[in-house]
């Protein structure tokens, strides 16, 4: 049985053009959902954003995932281009969705062009609505705790989102967390940064938070550790990932961000392996893209 609390949080973008959906083949059969309790040891968290659009990319990418076992994380726009219950039918649930028994998601701005992403929490259901049915909750990952949190909604200081992040982060006693949205505060891509995230950074930052993980820009890219205010810090800064790669067409970086230390345009997956005191990463390619990786300490 999962252990979680939940919440939610979305913040909206526009609309994103493509080629036309083709149904994807079908995948091999789900996989076994994580155990109860959790092995003892190091624990196996991956995923993306920016996944389904009916197309052989997504079916690339979850391919990958058959032959990684652990937690799964979506980042946010799972189904393309609005979140709708077919989207999620015919384009998520045959790839990415043989998963969804130990997967941990949460929504992007396309799940909202569907009204109050009803869709999105329809299909997760319980574990995708938090204990609040706004899309935000926490659990646990060996080790360290999870923090799903959900950027389409009010994320400033004053919103009820902040207020209970600060208190789930006041109550855990993991040493190392990990916390997860759609928006970026800072990208090198063409979207730009999402100055509204800034104060759940903030609060991130005052409790050592020590990973956070985004999509939205269809890329990866890896931050040095910084500040909520985007000032190296090798003491207490936080490492920011972005994995918009699940499948929704590729973006090229558009300017180079400060601390930026790495940008692929491939599709793929980010591996996170979580230990007691520390972590790895890599950004598993699908066949002939380029790799990344390397590890780090938890504050």
């Amino acid at each position: 049985m999962r252990r979680f609390l939940i919440v939610l949080v979305c913040v909206a973008c526009g609309y994103c053009g493509g080629q036309s959906p083709t149904g994807p083949t079908p995948g091999p059969p789900p996989t076994t959902p994580p155990p109860s309790q959790p092995p003892a040891g190091p624990q196996t968290f991956v995923g993306a954003g920016d996944i389904a659009m009916c197309d052989v990319n997504s079916v690339a990418t979850a391919a990958l995932l058959d032959s990684i076992g652990g937690y799964v994380f979506t980042l946010g726009d799972n189904a393309y281009f609005r979140g709708s219950r077919e989207e999620f039918r015919n384009c998520y649930d045959n790839t990415w969705g043989r998963h969804k028994g130990r997967t941990f998601p949460v929504p992007g701005n396309h799940e909202y062009m569907s009204a109050g992403a009803q869709p999105y929490f329809e299909y997760f259901g319980e574990v995708a609505s938090g204990p609040t049915g706004e899309g935000y909750y926490s659990f646990e990952v060996g080790d360290w705790h999870a923090v799903a949190l959900n950027s389409n909604i009010p994320v400033s200081a004053g919103s009820g989102q902040a207020a209970w992040l600060r208190n789930d982060l006041m109550t855990t006693r993991a040493r190392c967390t990990i916390a997860y949205w759609h928006h970026p505060l800072f990208t090198s891509g063409p979207d730009g940064d999402t100055q509204s995230m800034r104060d759940l950074w903030r609060i991130l930052y005052e409790f050592n938070a020590d990973i956070i993980l985004n999509a939205h820009e269809h890329m990866y890219e890896r931050f040095a550790p910084q500040d909520p205010d985007g000032r190296t810090d090798t003491a207490r800064g936080i490492r920011q990932f972005i994995a918009g790669t699940g499948g929704a067409f590729l973006y090229q970086p558009a300017t180079l961000h400060p601390n930026s230390e790495q940008r692929i345009s491939s599709f793929g997956v980010l591996k996170l392996t979580l230990s007691s005191e520390r972590y790895q990463w890599e950004f598993v390619p699908v066949a002939g893209g380029a790799v990344d990786g390397g590890a780090g300490t938890c504050h």
